[in-house]
């Protein structure tokens, strides 16, 4: 069966200094279905978003939109056309409402020439009841969490009617009521005819939302396919260029002495929270969205005030009143917002890596370049980060090479415990492979490893242990042969066992 094409991407070409981003790229949009982008990091995905929006021009290719050739000057020349994007990355203004982000630049007008305030904000109602988020478009998009903003730019999307919608990520921080929501809309949007791209690492998504996949690796067309014909293994093989026998490689070791031993512990969004971590364990942290799960690990590492209980390292007692304090003593956190509290994007790799390390390059008040450099490109060669060089700026980086670098930024202060936020938010499965290999590979070194997931299969698949949180307490402990998803998502509810 033929499907009307919306929009066709032929034989993109595009490079930078050094690098060919877009070899001979192809996509096709049909209308009513929604098509799968995907490929790992550094594919070239967004790239040809890019070329397609306007943002990079073409080298060579052609672009049809609706029967045409057309090459956009910029984001608002194709979003005026009927193309719109949501980006991975949030743009909203904090001190505006959500009404006020959603029709920013476009605001109604009345016959006086001043803003129709009143449609305005009916608008943007319709827009989050169509979503299901439960606020008022006067609420301020400061006081929403990351997941609320990623809704509030979803609906921002909407408003345009376009014709193609690119999704980058959607459900990167929505919670699976969230999700559900939209996958309904775009359900809605597919019965209107309308063209989704669909661009995710969250592979069982991909099944369960759109009809067609098109492959990028290494910036060229690999194959476009219904989603009907492929299995999950295939498609990963299609998009890694070989098998994941393995997705989750864990490794069996002797349990260690104590390495950390919390007791009692309440601060920020946590309550009476106790538990112990041995030298060489993995020790999972469960739960759903808003549970205590960053709050604890922020308490722990001294970014988040601590109120009452004990925290004992190596069997010392320690009191982390601020981040610096948790560095000194041997703790380190990466962040789940690797972007906004874990790298500086205007930096380059180099800078980032070893910016909380200084202190071991210091030599008489300068710091050793070439002892930096060396131990810098050490960690570039262990993470087999993909980088031109290390003075490469970090934002340049795909998601997934960004994640390696803040990993390697935290493991350079030569810590006691690793504690990692979400390690594979936004990450495709090969490199998703290369981090997990990492971690057992510290695991086995004697490192003691937290990874807070809300991906249950990852936190059954690499950890020896698991706690799961409910309203910021512990309500639920399970050995690695034990836990099942069942089990986790029951504690994560807080059903009585």
């Amino acid at each position: 069966m033929q499907h009307e094409i919306l929009l066709k991407l032929n034989g993109i070409d595009k490079s930078f200094p050094g690098v060919k981003a877009l070899n001979n790229a192809c996509l096709s949009v049909y209308a009513g279905r929604a098509m799968a982008l995907m490929g790992e990091n550094g594919a070239g995905k967004s790239t040809l978003m890019k070329v397609l929006t306007g943002i990079y021009n073409k080298d060579a290719g052609t672009i049809e939109y609706l029967g045409q050739h057309v090459a956009f000057k910029g984001p608002k020349d194709s979003q005026e056309a009927g193309i719109s994007i949501i980006h991975q990355e949030l743009n909203l203004v904090d001190n505006l409402t959500i009404a006020e982000n959603i029709f920013l630049g476009r605001e109604f007008l009345n016959a006086f020439g001043g803003i129709d305030w009143k449609r305005m904000y009916r608008e943007a109602d319709l827009l989050l009841a169509r979503l299901g988020v439960p606020y008022s478009s006067h609420q301020l998009c400061a006081e929403l969490s990351i997941g609320e903003k990623q809704m509030v730019e979803i609906a921002k999307a909407l408003s345009f009617e376009s014709q193609v919608i690119i999704m980058d990520e959607p459900t990167d921080a929505l919670t699976d009521t969230e999700t559900e929501a939209l996958f309904k809309v775009i359900r809605e949007l597919k019965a209107e005819k309308r063209g989704i791209v669909y661009i995710s690492h969250r592979i069982k998504e991909i099944f369960e939302i759109c009809d067609d996949v098109t492959v990028l690796r290494d910036g060229q067309f690999i194959g476009e396919s219904p989603v009907s014909d492929l299995t999950e293994d295939s498609l990963i093989e299609m998009m890694v260029g070989r098998r994941l026998d393995e997705q989750y490689p864990h490794i069996e070791q002797a349990q260690g002495e104590i390495r950390l031993e919390v007791e009692n512990l309440s601060g920020s969004g946590v309550h009476n929270i106790s538990f112990k971590l041995h030298s060489g364990e993995i020790l999972g942290i469960s739960g759903l969205m808003g549970a205590g799960r960053t709050e604890l690990m922020k308490v722990l590492y001294g970014a988040l005030p601590r109120t009452e209980g004990k925290v004992r390292l190596n069997n010392q007692e320690i009191f982390n009143r601020c981040p610096q304090d948790g560095l000194d003593k041997g703790i380190v956190y990466i962040s789940e917002d690797r972007k906004g509290d874990g790298l500086i994007l205007g930096m380059s790799v180099k800078e980032n890596m070893s910016l909380t390390a200084l202190k071991y390059f210091a030599r008489l008040g300068h710091i050793d370049q070439q002892a930096e450099n060396m131990v810098v490109n050490d960690f570039i060669e262990l993470f087999n980060v993909k980088t031109p060089s290390p003075n490469q700026p970090i934002g340049l980086l795909s998601g997934g090479n960004q994640q390696k670098v803040a990993i390697a930024k935290g493991l350079m202060t030569r810590p006691d415990v690793l504690i990692l936020d979400e390690p594979t938010r936004g990450v495709d499965v090969g490199a998703k492979k290369e981090i997990y290999q990492l971690i057992n590979k510290f695991k086995q070194e004697g490192l003691s490893i937290i990874i807070v997931s809300s991906e249950m299969p990852e936190v059954l698949g690499m950890s020896d242990r698991i706690l799961v949180m409910h309203e910021g307490r512990i309500s639920g402990e399970f050995q690695r042969g034990e836990a099942t998803q069942e089990k986790l998502l029951a504690a994560a509810i807080g059903k009585d066992k």
